[in-house]
């Protein structure tokens, strides 16, 4: 069973990305750019939303979540030969510690008769035809079934805020939450999950460990792979991201698990006080979770004269300050891509995804 420790889980709520979502119209209050219309009290102009396609997906990932087990090294087989006891691995009352034949670091393993035949990378179903084949040459229509006895190739790697984290070696493939839990607890009061990933190889999979672990959506509850490593980052280590007309383009720290847009452009060697409006007015933001990503135009502006409420910013964002006014997000896009190339090893996976590994818009 996995367990939570520490304070309840801040939740970050936008009035203005709930009046969109519900579809209410929005109530003028002061003339705006064409395309947009301002919601009394609230700094978000726009917000659209975008997934990741099929074939992005199918990009970034090999594996399928049904797929069969493959042998690998280290792992224990047994081999029954029907009749023939004398071909049987272990055999029988031998009282063998290894309870099966090993799987060497090659992929090879030693077989009665037959001596190494390669079963690294098979499934079961495949080594069990290639050691029927190979016994063939020696046994009439032999009878040959081959068993998983313990699958020490199959590794998980937790990494961060568990209260066990390390190498885990379970004895059958699991799915996410099913090897979250190998971690003991998930220490919320100091994780990160907004930034928390699972990563393939090189390669971060666009899984929301906040929506699983807090909202319970387990459409994020996928089937893990062999040598999947689960990282879940510290609090201490929150940042959003601040680039374009700033002094000081980067990451910028959350402050005990909260920082504002004001303070991230402050932060960032932004002059509030002298800034163009025009700039200032249409503050792109790029937020994503999972396999959505979702872009909001923020006027800045009205939140600095005091005509809008403070916008929270959350673990992760993306923020561009444009060099003019009308700037369109391809636009911006153009403008980003080459600061995000920079920090693509720490982005959340949606953008990395999207637009890093072809690089296009």
């Amino acid at each position: 069973m996995l367990f939570f420790q520490g304070r309840p889980w801040r939740l970050v709520a936008c009035a203005g990305l709930g009046l969109a979502a519900a579809g209410c119209d929005p109530v003028p209050q002061t003339p705006a750019a064409p395309g947009f219309a301002y919601v009394a009290g609230d700094a978000v102009l726009s917000s659209q939303t975008e997934s990741l396609t099929p074939d992005q997906l199918r990009e970034i990932s090999d594996v399928q979540p049904d797929a069969a087990y493959r042998l690998g090294p280290d792992d224990l087989i047994s081999v029954t030969v029907y009749l023939h006891p004398e071909l049987t691995v272990p055999l029988p009352g031998t009282g063998s510690t290894l309870g099966g034949a090993l799987i060497t670091s090659d992929g090879t393993v030693e077989l009665p008769l037959i001596g190494g035949i390669k079963l690294g990378g098979m499934t079961l179903e495949q080594a069990q035809g290639a050691v029927t084949a190979a016994y063939a040459q020696y046994v009439n229509d032999p009878k040959v079934a081959v068993e998983l006895v313990q699958a020490q190739s199959l590794r998980y790697y937790l990494l961060g805020s568990f209260t066990d984290p390390g190498v885990k070696y379970p004895v059958h493939e699991l799915n996410l939450l099913e090897a979250l839990a190998l971690g003991g607890s998930v220490d919320l009061k100091n994780a990160d999950l907004y930034q928390a990933y699972v990563a393939q190889g090189t390669v971060k999979l666009p899984v929301d460990l906040y929506a699983l672990l807090v909202n319970g959506d387990l459409s994020q509850n996928i089937t893990l792979a062999p040598g999947d490593a689960i990282v879940i980052p510290s609090a201490e280590s929150e940042n959003a991201f601040v680039f374009g007309s700033v002094g000081k383009p980067g990451a910028v720290a959350f402050n005990s698990g909260q920082l504002s847009l004001l303070q991230a452009l402050a932060e960032s060697g932004m002059d509030l006080t002298n800034i163009t409006d025009a700039r200032l007015a249409r503050v792109h933001i790029i937020r994503s979770h999972g396999k959505t990503g979702e872009f909001l135009i923020v006027d800045a502006r009205m939140i600095l004269d005091g005509k809008a409420t403070s916008f929270a910013l959350e673990p992760g964002d993306i923020v561009f300050v444009p060099p003019s006014a009308f700037a369109t997000w391809n636009e911006a896009l153009n403008e980003l891509l080459p600061s995000l190339n920079t920090i693509s090893g720490i982005l959340n996976p949606f953008v990395s995804i999207a637009y890093l590994r072809n690089n296009k818009i």
